[in-house]
Order: structure tokens, then C-alpha cells, then sequence
């Protein structure tokens, strides 16, 4: 069984190839399911990384729907990657109804090209998944990840077992809550991967600061915060 660690810095990757693990999937702040990592963390991993580096491909939290500039921002964020020599991506759209994005999906595993393609887990929003694995073992994709639509991979461990069994090209790759006292219960159906981050939380400072960096409110699913055209004119001619 093949062993992904979702790595969010250079430190989680060392550590992740110092483990044993077979491979990586580099992206920035889990918290919100993981966006593109930094050009500069891109340079760093592939400098000190030997293990093979998929790049989780997001231009942003939120949803999986993009705009054309976003979208144009995907494609060259995959570029870099195949420019820096990377063994894979991890990506793809929806549309707002929640449906695969068959076109747009299509373009990027294109844009990939020789690189090994992971349709990440925008696949537990989908309304038809089983019709969308079709579609993307269709499209050549190489893994899926997913936590079987569940809130955990254990939970959502007998609709991936189905998923697992429908497969006849790409491998279903449990990922979610992944941990030592359940893996077994992956390799036993026979998963060809799983995918895990195995975080754990190391204080840096001495003391908690009185005013928190972190904004709840601008965590949604359904929604994305856009700097708003309006209110920054307003403010602009409040002053000037």
C-alpha cells in the first residue's frame, strides 16, 4: 500500500520522507482543505525532497467552481510544476450544481501531461459520483481522493469500498482521518493508497496573543470573500 502524507510545509515533507512515506502531497493551510503552496516552498521541497512531491492545485479556499482568471491561474500554476520537475498534481472543478466539471477537469490533466493527475476531494461534494468516476477514468485521471463523502474515510469506509470495487483504471486513495489504529482497515480491502497529514500542533510562542489572526466567519463552503468594488470606492472618496 502506498503511503501519502499531505505535507503543508518543508518541515512536515522532511519528516514525511524521514518516516518512510512513499510520497507527498505539498500544499499550504490545511485548515481550509489546502490551497497551492508558495513558489518559494515549491523550490525548497524539490531542493531537499527525494521522495516523489504531488502539488495540490488550488487557487483558493471555498468552493471548486473558478472564475476564467482563476482558472488561467490554475494553468499556470501546473506549468511551474511540470517546469520544476514535480511527479504530480493534485486538482479539479466542479460546477455550481456540484456536477464534475468534465471540460475544465480535462483541460488540466492535459495541462499535466506526463505528471500524475489526483482528482482531490472536491469528489466528496459530487451529486453523481459514481457517474463522475467513469467520466474521470475516462479522462486517463491516476487516483482519486476521497473520504467517501463522510466527514472521515472511516465513516465513509463502505462507500469507498464500492467505489474501490467499480474502479478499473485510477485507484480510490482513502484519505481523512487516516491514523495508526485504523490503517489496517484500509489495507484489508485492499487499497492500493491512503493519504494522511498526521498533524500535530507544536506551540511557538510563549504567550497566546490578545487579538487572533484567525477570521472564522470567512470559512465557508458555499461562498468566496471578494474584495468588495462598492465599499472600497465609498472609503476611497470618504478621503481623497
Amino acid at each position: 500500500m502506498l503511503v501519502e502524507v499531505c505535507a503543508n510545509s518543508l518541515e512536515s515533507a522532511l519528516n514525511a520522507e524521514k518516516a518512510g512515506a512513499d510520497r507527498i502531497e505539498l500544499c499550504s493551510e490545511l485548515a481550509v482543505g489546502g490551497i497551492t503552496p508558495s513558489y518559494g516552498l515549491l523550490q525548497k521541497v524539490k531542493e531537499n525532497v527525494s521522495i516523489p512531491v504531488h502539488v495540490l492545485i488550488r487557487p483558493r479556499s471555498g468552493d471548486f467552481t473558478f472564475s476564467d482568471d482563476e482558472f488561467e491561474i490554475v494553468e499556470k500554476d501546473i506549468a511551474l510544476c511540470r517546469d520544476l520537475g514535480f511527479e504530480g498534481i493534485v486538482s479539479g472543478v466542479l460546477y455550481e450544481d456540484l456536477r464534475l466539471d468534465i471540460n475544465r477537469t480535462s483541460k488540466l490533466k492535459e495541462a499535466a501531461g506526463p505528471m500524475k493527475f489526483t482528482f482531490h476531494r472536491a469528489f466528496d461534494w459530487i451529486v453523481e459520483p459514481f457517474k463522475a468516476l467513469e467520466e474521470l477514468e475516462d479522462m486517463g485521471v491516476d487516483y482519486i481522493l476521497s473520504s467517501g463523502q463522510q466527514k472521515s474515510a472511516l465513516e465513509g469506509l463502505a462507500f469507498l469500498e464500492t467505489l474501490h470495487q467499480k474502479t478499473t483504471s485510477c485507484k480510490i486513495m482513502p484519505g481523512s482521518g487516516i491514523r495508526p489504529d485504523n490503517i489496517v482497515q484500509f489495507a484489508d480491502i485492499g487499497f492500493g493508497a491512503v493519504h494522511l497529514s498526521a498533524v500535530k500542533f507544536t506551540r511557538t510562542l510563549r504567550e497566546i496573543p490578545k487579538v487572533s489572526m484567525n477570521s472564522p466567519s470567512f470559512l465557508k463552503d458555499g461562498e468566496i470573500g471578494i474584495s468588495d468594488l462598492e465599499t472600497i470606492r465609498k472609503v476611497v472618496d470618504s478621503v481623497k
